[in-house]
């Protein structure tokens, strides 16, 4: 009910009970008929279900726009405090629109499990409430991503900001959880909710881009540095694969963090193969049942030196993965459908493909055409057949980077 029409129904109700008690204190001095009383009983009930039922409503408004694991502002709430905080700010008085997204987070959930994860998110809502203090507003929108909306100067905003990307961080043994961000100044940059948001998103995903954890981009280069001068041709292969895993991912919208990883996992799925001697490494023809086995521990042993960086503990799960089979047929652990995880099936096929179009020791690559195909007649089988559909679509759409490198080698 909007505001003018609750008025008036208030009035109306307020009107009935005082009609009510006249009744009744009529009928108690002049004594009025029986139909009178009931008249006043039934107007006091009446009175009585709206003052409740307005109360509920007005709770259950509240509710709406709450989020519940936190107890912070949820989207719903902050679009109303950001429309009425555009209207009360000037050049002089700005509002300053934080937006955070945490990193690390879906490490730390899958470590330790969505309740601890949930513990982990109430408890960072809480620090970040704490921080923005009598300043603003702290708001959970969804998922691992949380806002701030700031009352304060300009002089001051920068230590307010820090204070609250502070307060999205926890450490511990095996995790790192931080928060990238992306700041918008009100009005000066936006004067609208919706494209204050749009530039606020803009700014933390390409923090996030660039600011991944140095000491972790540090760890991923030295492997792969020490795979290329061990390996040049599994490094190069390596390259082909994260390109075309990354093009994948992206066509099946997995998250930003979750491609980071891909990329990585693709990188590095055959530095294991560091620890195969050579003499099987590159034997010109076909491997016996005892090579066999000795090559596949190669994704455990790539696992195990993965592991050795708590941040890569999710790429080292990813590269353990990367030759189970769809269904179930793989090693180390015969993974079946999706019990494998979503990266790994990505990088299974990915790596497929390039094995096909490269040239082997003991044989010709196989031309791009005939790669494809055989990729389709082993979904289901081998691969997850909607990463074959988002594969073939990448190499026959339009030439893009990842084409036009897999296409000198199959063509």
């Amino acid at each position: 009910m909007d505001r003018p029409s609750g008025l008036v129904a208030s009035r109306v109700h307020a009107s009935a009970a005082i009609a009510a008690v006249a009744l009744l204190v009529s009928d108690h001095f002049w004594r009025l008929n029986h139909v009178a009383v009931g008249l006043a009983a039934a107007l006091l009930t009446l009175v009585v279900v709206h003052l409740v039922v307005s109360r509920a409503h007005a709770g259950a408004r509240a509710e709406v726009l709450v989020d519940p694991l936190t107890g912070l502002g949820n989207r719903a709430k902050l679009m109303l405090d950001l429309r009425e905080e555009i209207e009360l700010s000037s050049i002089s008085t700005p509002r300053i629109l934080l937006l955070l997204d945490l990193d690390g987070f879906k490490h730390y959930n899958d470590s330790f499990g969505h309740p601890a994860g949930d513990a982990l998110l109430e408890r960072l809502g809480q620090s970040l409430s704490t921080a923005v203090g009598a300043h603003g507003h702290a708001y959970r929108i969804g998922g691992d991503e949380f806002c701030a909306l700031l009352r304060t100067e300009t002089a001051r905003s920068e230590r307010l900001v820090a204070a609250a990307v502070a307060a999205l961080s926890e450490h511990g043994r095996g995790f790192d959880v931080r928060s990238s961000y992306g700041i918008v100044t009100i009005p000066e940059e936006a004067d609208e909710p919706s494209e204050a948001l749009r530039i606020a998103d803009r700014r933390m995903y390409a923090q996030k881009r660039g600011t991944a954890s140095s000491v972790d981009r540090q760890t991923h280069e030295v492997l792969l540095r020490v795979l290329r001068e061990r390996e040049p041709e599994l490094s190069d292969h390596g390259r082909v694969v994260s390109e075309l895993a990354a093009a994948v991912g992206r066509r099946l919208a997995l998250p930003a963090e979750e491609i980071d990883e891909l990329i990585r996992a693709a990188d590095l799925h055959d530095v294991g193969k560091m620890a195969i001697p050579d003499a099987i490494l590159h034997k010109p023809g076909p491997l016996d049942r005892d090579e066999w086995g000795f090559m596949h521990r190669h994704t455990i042993v790539g696992e195990r030196i993965l592991s050795a960086a708590p941040a890569l503990l999710p790429v080292g799960r990813l590269v353990r993965s990367s030759h189970e089979r769809f269904d179930g047929g793989g090693y180390p652990d015969r993974l079946e459908g999706d019990s494998i995880p979503l990266g790994a099936r990505i990088v299974a096929a990915c790596d497929a493909f390039d094995a096909m179009v490269s040239p082997r020791p003991y044989r010709e690559p196989v031309a791009t055409s005939e790669a494809l195909a055989e990729l389709r007649r082993c979904a289901g089988t081998q691969f997850d057949p909607g990463v074959i559909d988002a594969l073939c679509d990448e190499l026959t759409s339009a030439p893009s980077a990842s084409s036009q490198a897999a296409a000198p080698l199959g063509s």
